[in-house]
């Protein structure tokens, strides 16, 4: 390939090529020069081998010309004037037939020619990214360690199709970024160079000049990895290579019909051995084996793309595809997830297309354009956050986006993604009083570009990386969000259900003297269980901002609060939809969750606080082994009420099903602090149905009332069911029977 060509200039008041010269080593100078290539490096100026060589070195006192086999000098460049250029004839054998010799007050160097080497993008490559139709354009965006014309370094290419000028700065050139202009591919809009000899480990950044012209020093947005907090300079590290043999795996796990039990972890705050921060290493040995102890299916983090404000707990992320530098190297991070996979364990991470934060090093205003932003802050400003909204119109950025979601797939081995704030992206009004939003092309409030992000993504997701799940935190009543595109849907594979959570947590904070007036706060979530694929969600979000723990939103006092809670985890694991638990609820944390903190663990050391940790571990493990809990979640056979209109005593009963005859599972609540004796509850078979959890049960530090372990059904009708069993249930207590199998 050759350089972009350039329309000849006009011959008239031509300067000469002195004059030309120090025009040129005024604009690098300046860092204003626009073509670099064009007038660095060597230049034929007649035929046999005939070149004018330019080298920009500022700070250098001599540079020799040598010959690359022999390292003869054949001859020394001029300082063109006190920039730092250096200009002078030589014949080579061809273009690449030579080294300089830098010489400084620091020593001399042997190094190569940059401004030598051709283009780094092939003509696919360019045409795929003006198009935005790269399927992995990190593959050849940002920076990558590469061997170009033998020669070993790294090539670095950003995407800024409005700024005058890019150049490059890191610590190799003294962040003297007048030092490396770079190409501009004006095909596409991407500017681009190769550094020989460039090692791993390097930082660097972009100085861009904008189109506004102004000048700011921006991290590379296809970084691979960045410098520690507070830097934010990108640094030079391999591409990962890819994970294979995960979709079989992932099939299976992440199938409608397996059991999901995710423990969401803040990685920052779940345990900070010895004060300090944990790394990847330390969770790897301890995190994991807690999850599968516990017996959840999926860990799910918090957003761990590198960020520049700690307490935005990730969800303001500068660096899409960098695991930020606080928890460790990416290749830590990569051997995390495979000690999750190895110990059977499913990976999701959240990520976050809707917004990016301002800083002035990240994406805001990338070229002196609004480039990734929408110009017009009716569009592009989050008011909620402080944050910009991505252009999804824009087909570069919906490049970008597309390829970060299959990236972290690919290349780390991640089996799912939570799309956070999906609510905030499919409304233009969303958060906006009247007048302070942009109608669509059609005058309504959907974002149109969105939902088609949305589904674009999830298709490509779909048919590049099988069997990965994508979650949808979407909080309205927007139509389709687990349908697939085809069907006019957004292509999700599960939404959460708010709705659920917001009537729940608002139950269990009654007096249970007035529960019987908001007995459809537990039952409604029936009546649209089977409009999409759910997750009942405990989350991160309903411990923070005031709002308390768990454990403090439960009514009474201590032992109230404490079999509250534990009656709510039961119910929550006994209903259709797949389970969510933010990580210390399982210690019935007292105090609203800190991110500059470590759990409570302490709290295990009083029998109360270890009575909900056992039950929890308990409810995963029977969840996971109890066919009729999870392999009918989306099917209205899945689950049939028995009791659900007994407001005056706060008792619901309720039976999930499964596929196989007699795979039954009784669940029944007492929402009350009265115990109920004799109290009748139907059943489709008789036999024995054993009583496999009661959350009243001292091994759980409740006050002990039971059944004895289990229950014979007797041929008394109720409920419409044909048998029915004499229970005995406990006070704020839920519990499970199953039907024995026959001898």
């Amino acid at each position: 390939m050759r350089d972009t060509p350039r329309p000849a200039a006009s011959t008239k008041n031509k300067p000469s090529p002195a004059e030309a010269e120090l025009e040129l080593a005024a604009a690098l100078r300046d860092g204003v020069c626009a073509d670099p290539f064009g007038q660095l490096g060597p230049h034929e100026t007649g035929g046999d081998g005939h070149f004018r060589l330019r080298a920009y070195l500022p700070g250098s006192a001599a540079v020799t010309v040598l010959a690359r086999e022999t390292h003869e000098p054949l001859a020394g460049l001029m300082a063109v004037d006190q920039s730092g250029l250096f200009a002078g004839d030589v014949v080579l054998e061809h273009r690449a037939a030579y080294l300089l010799q830098v010489d400084s007050p620091l020593g001399s160097r042997v190094t190569e020619d940059p401004y030598r080497f051709g283009p780094w993008l092939g003509e696919t490559d360019v045409w795929l990214l003006n198009e935005g139709r790269h399927l992995r354009p990190w593959e050849k965006l940002g920076a990558h360690l590469c061997t170009i014309d033998g020669v070993a370094g790294v090539a670095f290419a950003v995407w800024a199709p409005n700024a005058r000028q890019v150049s490059l700065a890191g610590d190799f050139n003294l962040w003297n970024s007048r030092s490396h202009p770079m190409r501009l591919r004006l095909e596409c809009g991407v500017w681009e160079i190769f550094i020989p000899q460039l090692a791993p480990g390097a930082l660097y950044k972009f100085d861009v000049l904008g189109a506004d012209g102004r000048r700011q020093l921006k991290s590379d947005p296809f970084a691979l990895g960045s410098e520690l907090h507070p830097g934010h300079a990108s640094r030079v590290l391999p591409l990962p290579p890819p994970v294979t043999g995960r979709a079989p795996i992932r099939q299976r796990a992440n199938a409608l019909s397996a059991p999901m039990s995710i423990y969401e972890v803040h990685v920052g705050s779940w345990q900070r051995p010895g004060g300090a921060m944990p790394d990847w290493d330390y969770l790897a040995q301890h995190l994991v084996p807690y999850v599968k102890e516990m017996g959840f299916t999926h860990i799910e983090l918090m957003p761990i793309n590198e960020h520049p404000f700690y307490a935005s707990w990730g969800y303001q992320p500068a660096g899409l595809f960098a695991p930020t530098a606080r928890y460790g190297t990416p290749e830590a991070f990569r051997a995390f997830v495979a000690a999750a996979h190895n110990a059977g364990l499913q990976l999701v991470l959240d990520w976050v297309p809707g917004h990016f934060p301002t800083d002035a090093h990240g994406l805001a205003r990338f070229d002196g354009t609004a480039l990734y932003e929408h110009e017009d802050p009716r569009e592009g400003f989050h008011r909620d956050w402080n944050t910009l909204i991505y252009n999804w119109g824009r087909n570069e950025v919906r490049n970008f986006l597309v390829g970060n979601a299959l990236y972290w797939i690919e290349r780390y081995g991640i089996d799912g993604l939570r799309v956070d704030a999906v609510a905030s992206m499919l409304y233009r009004d969303y958060s906006r009083n009247e007048g302070e939003w942009i109608a669509n092309r059609l005058g309504g409030r959907e974002n149109l570009e969105a939902i088609d992000f949305l589904r674009e993504v999830n298709k490509v997701i779909g048919e590049q990386a099988p069997g990965t799940v994508t979650m949808a935190e979407e909080s309205t009543a927007f139509p389709g969000v687990t349908k697939p595109p085809w069907a006019g849907g957004l292509g999700f594979n599960y939404k959460w259900n708010m709705g659920w959570m917001n009537d729940t947590l608002a139950y269990f904070a009654l007096d249970p003297v007035v529960r019987k007036y908001h007995h459809n706060q537990v039952s409604f979530m029936m009546m649209y269980a089977y409009s999409e694929h759910f997750i009942l969600p405990l989350s991160h979000d309903e411990v923070v901002h005031g709002k308390g723990s768990l454990y403090g939103r439960m009514w009474g006092d201590a032992w109230q609060k404490r079999a509250n809670l534990k009656a709510l985890f039961a119910l929550m694991y006994g209903q259709p939809g797949r389970k969510l638990m933010f990580m210390g609820s399982e210690l019935g944390q007292h105090a609203e969750w800190n991110h500059d903190a470590e759990l409570d663990w302490g709290l295990l050391q009083d029998e109360g606080h270890a009575g909900i940790h056992r039950l929890v571990r308990d409810l995963n493990h029977l969840y996971r082994s109890r066919p009729a809990m999870h392999e009918r979640d989306d099917e209205p056979a899945g689950f049939s009420w028995t009791e659900v209109n007994d407001s005056a005593h706060s008792v619901f009963g309720f039976l999930r099903n499964g596929h196989a005859p007699g795979r039954h599972m009784l669940v029944a609540c007492n929402f009350t602090p009265v115990p109920r004796h004799g109290y009748r509850m139907g059943v489709p078979i008789g036999g024995v149905w054993r009583e496999c959890l009661n959350t009243d049960s001292a091994h759980y530090a409740g006050s002990g009332i039971g059944n004895l372990g289990a229950v014979q059904a007797e041929a008394v009708p109720v409920h419409g069911m044909p048998m029915s069993l004499n229970l005995t249930l406990p006070p704020l207590a839920v519990l499970w029977f199953e039907p024995e199998a026959p001898a």
